[in-house]
């Protein structure tokens, strides 16, 4: 039985920017990062060191390269933030590209872009 979601791997283009943008313009933190000097390098990132879901930011050609076949996809991530307007607004002023507040059966919800244009929701919770 499972008993909790530990990582979600996130295929992007560019690493580095993928980094800033998750840590500059959402306020995550690193929580690990490896590299072991023959192009496999991934970072772990979440919203807080103590967190317990993370996400770990993959370069997407070298999975490719290691994994033929392998769905390569964005996942469709939920976020959720306790003041749904204020967060929206800071993206926003942050240059992120951010989408209308919209009212879902369970709740507030707008999404947001990347700088690679992969798109992320956010309720209000």
């Amino acid at each position: 039985m499972i008993s909790k979601i530990g990582q979600i791997m996130l295929y992007v283009n560019d690493q580095d920017v993928a980094i800033k943008f998750w840590t500059e313009k959402l306020g995550f933190v690193v929580k690990a990062e490896e590299d072991n000097g023959s192009g496999f390098r991934w970072i772990e990132i979440a919203p807080s060191l103590d967190s317990a879901t993370s996400i770990v930011l993959h370069d997407k050609e070298f999975v490719a390269k290691m994994s033929p076949g392998l769905n390569l996809g964005t996942p469709s991530l939920m976020f959720y933030s306790e003041n749904l307007e204020e967060f929206r607004n800071d993206l926003s002023n942050k240059n992120v590209f951010v989408g209308e507040i919209v009212n879902m059966p369970s709740g507030r919800v707008f999404n947001f872009a990347d700088d690679e244009e992969n798109y992320f929701a956010v309720m209000e919770k």
